[in-house]
């Protein structure tokens, strides 16, 4: 008698994305089977997965510092090394919020710039406590379609979001008031862009990939601006790449910024913070 299978659902479905190629099929099939209405939905939804498009884009969400940060299609993704950026910058509010107490003090501004989705300010926006200390939040992006998505998630949490090129959009009102600005811009050298994989390079937009010949131009056009907008005592913390790091602690420092190195062995980030003045 032949051996009569019993495969479920999520057995067989983890089977199609594994032959796929995909490295987490297991997960992406109990998120798909979730996500998805009705079995034919499911299968639309499993062949667009099959055929290369980022799992986010098809569920309409990326999981990041624990929240569903929405990510519409042909938006950059949001990547888990990101919540490095984000927990240094959480560290920074933490510092300004064991300062003394004065009356009347405003609260920090906090500008997300080249913010794709959004997901680094709302993180945040999220991590504090309207209670206890709540930011200002700011949010830019060039890219329209990366700015409808990031009010969808901004908005939620009370910031704002500007489009236009880097500092261009942000009210004039900030100009140096800025306690934090976090910088997620392309640091990916234009030469290496073919080497990515097919989820980033043909579905994610090539502007926020792509940061040049050596990577660094966006990192040199905002650490220039950056003494403009930053308070007396406000940091800038851009994400980049290990082997990068010091070429963009150098662009700080060459803009009177004072810059340091930090990374974290456990999600492969390397994030340079520039300050005006170092607390710690």
């Amino acid at each position: 008698m032949p051996l009569i299978r019993h495969d479920s659902p999520h057995q067989r479905l983890t089977a199609r994305l594994r032959a796929a190629g995909c490295v987490f099929a297991e997960d992406e099939a109990r998120l798909l089977i979730a996500a998805a209405p009705t079995p034919a939905a499911l299968d639309e939804m499993a062949s667009r997965r099959v055929a290369g498009l980022p799992l986010e884009h098809i569920l309409g969400w990326a999981e990041f510092c624990g929240l569903r940060i929405a990510v519409d299609a042909g938006v950059f993704v949001p990547r888990r090394r990101t919540e490095f950026l984000v927990r240094r910058a959480a560290a920074l509010l933490d510092t300004w919020r064991q300062e003394p107490a004065e009356a009347g003090r405003p609260a920090p501004v906090v500008v997300d710039l080249c913010c794709g989705s959004g997901a680094v300010g709302t993180a945040l926006a999220a991590l504090a406590s309207p209670a206890d200390a709540p930011i200002e939040l700011h949010c830019a992006d060039i890219d329209p379609a990366a700015v409808a998505c990031a009010r969808t998630n901004v908005l939620l949490v009370g910031g704002e979001v500007h489009e236009g090129d880097l500092y261009d959009p942000l009210p004039e009102g900030l100009r140096g008031r800025v306690r934090l600005l976090a910088v997620n811009a392309p640091y990916v050298p234009s030469a290496d862009i073919e080497t990515m994989p097919q989820e980033a390079r043909v579905h994610e937009p090539r502007a926020c990939l792509d940061g040049g010949e050596d990577g660094l131009e966006v990192q040199r056009r905002v650490a220039a601006g950056a003494r403009q907008w930053l308070a007396p005592d406000g940091h800038v913390l851009i994400e980049t790449s290990r082997r990068q790091a010091p070429q963009t602690a150098e662009i700080l420092r060459s803009h009177g910024l004072t810059p340091r190195v930090l990374r974290s062995a456990e999600l492969g980030a390397t994030v340079v913070a520039g300050a005006q003045q170092f607390s710690r």
